[in-house]
């Protein structure tokens, strides 16, 4: 299986590798630690987003998703993304986008914003399906 657009669409956009942060995660350091020495890493951000949902910090998850969110939109618009098109789920540098965005629906959800709950379910399954099943925001 390929990210080819078969119907013509806008191409897969796919975020650069970052072998130092993403070594630091998976090596267990903690992501508050990789978001202060990385802090354009979506996946740190979506991480610490995860852990204070899991804890019912709302507020907190919602702050956390929401740096990592933007973040990751920064990146997507250098890679090339328009505003539109597939951000697939497969690719390991796109997932602490995803991640974040699936968190920040989650959170919004929780504190009554029920129009940015929708928009980020909507915009995760545009995305990428995958995500979307992956994440629980479905």
């Amino acid at each position: 299986m390929t990210d080819a657009n078969l119907l013509g669409g806008p191409a897969p956009t796919h975020l650069p590798d970052r072998p130092d942060a993403q070594a630091a995660l998976d090596a267990g350091t903690d992501p508050a630690e990789v978001a202060a020495e990385h802090p354009d890493f979506s996946e740190a951000w979506a991480a610490l987003a995860e852990r204070a949902l899991a804890a019912g910090e709302i507020v907190a998850a919602y702050a956390y998703a929401r740096t990592g969110y933007h973040r990751g939109l920064d990146q997507l618009r250098r890679a090339g993304w328009k505003g539109h098109g597939p951000v697939p789920w497969r690719h390991r540098p796109n997932q602490g986008f995803l991640r974040s965005l699936a968190v920040l629906g989650k959170a919004a959800g929780r504190i009554g914003e029920t129009e940015e709950y929708e928009r980020c379910r909507q915009f995760l399954a545009d995305s990428d399906p995958a995500a979307a099943e992956a994440t629980g925001l479905t």
